[in-house]
């Protein structure tokens, strides 16, 4: 740590006491890990300056002439605001620290890379709780996405949210827009929904949920975030979302054992799953073929 940072001991963590210097420490270690994942992508800053129970603010927007020099940014499109924004780039360990002592806890990188901003990576399938504590569900939930996609011979990727749910992630390599991509979250949702509909829905409204985890497919989209794999989480006990193993996602997984404490532990002994995500592609086109012919046979059926 250097004299540039700032507030060190100011207390992010009220119950466990974790401090700023804490969420520092935590992205100078973990760096290694984490900026594969967030390299040449746009960040979201989300900034709790006063910890997890103050205020908190999102900034998009950043004067690329106040920026140390370490610090990369790039112009993009914003439709949220209908205007071009200057983002931050996070492509160096300074910059995550830099990020760290903006208040940012946790990291939030487009699913698209810089070079082709309509492209994603991977999609995202967020399996959302609309209720307490129910996680055994969303891994009911999150077994069958990996079916489903078993039975599409796609391969798919999972990590904690940090919070109360599962990602499940499927590779594209920056092939297909975000368009295309979204479609086939869409498609794979429903088809999820049609297989356990006491557990899961598409509802978008929380009210019509009636208790059932949320397939949350609409994060396909330019501009829209999520945690980055290794991201601490505002969240009691500073949780971090966590890539797994398939074969972790079994009846009584907590993810609130995975931490600022024990994230180390962890990957000392397993490594990270997820890495392979970045290097690997599927072919869009086919399954979404394929999920096409299983939507339109599913409304033959209703309607007969």
């Amino acid at each position: 740590m250097t004299a540039n940072f700032t507030n060190l001991d100011k207390i992010f963590w009220p119950k466990e006491r974790y401090s700023k210097g804490d969420v520092i420490a935590y992205y100078e270690k973990i760096a290694p890990y984490l900026l594969p994942y967030v390299k040449d992508r746009a960040e979201a800053l989300n900034r709790f300056p006063d910890g997890i129970k103050g205020n908190h603010f999102f900034q998009k927007d950043v004067d690329p002439k106040r920026l140390p020099r370490f610090v990369k940014s790039v112009s993009l499109r914003a439709k949220s605001a209908g205007k071009t924004v200057d983002y931050v780039v996070c492509n160096n360990k300074d910059t995550l620290l830099y990020l760290a002592n903006l208040g940012c806890i946790e990291i939030n990188p487009w699913s698209s890379r810089i070079a082709h901003p309509d492209k994603p990576d991977f999609m995202i399938l967020d399996l959302d709780p609309s209720k307490g504590d129910v996680f055994d569900d969303v891994i009911a939930v999150a077994q069958t996405a990996r079916q489903v996609l078993e039975g599409l011979r796609v391969k798919s990727y999972c990590k904690t949210s940090g919070k109360k749910g599962i990602h499940v992630l499927v590779p594209f390599g920056g092939k297909y827009t975000f368009a295309q991509v979204r479609h086939f979250a869409k498609l794979l949702a429903e088809r999820i929904e049609a297989e356990i509909p006491a557990l899961a829905t598409t509802q978008h409204r929380i009210g019509k949920r009636r208790g059932k985890v949320y397939l949350d497919y609409m994060r396909n989209a330019i501009g829209q975030t999520a945690a980055a794999p290794y991201s601490l989480r505002p969240w009691p006990g500073a949780t971090v979302s966590t890539p797994l193993d398939w074969r972790e996602v079994r009846k009584g997984l907590n993810p609130r054992r995975f931490t600022i404490k024990t994230i180390f532990r962890r990957l000392k002994t397993r490594g990270d799953p997820l890495k392979p995500i970045l290097k690997q592609r599927t072919d869009l086109h086919r399954i979404v073929r394929s999920l096409e012919r299983d939507s339109k046979a599913r409304a033959s059926t209703s309607r007969s």
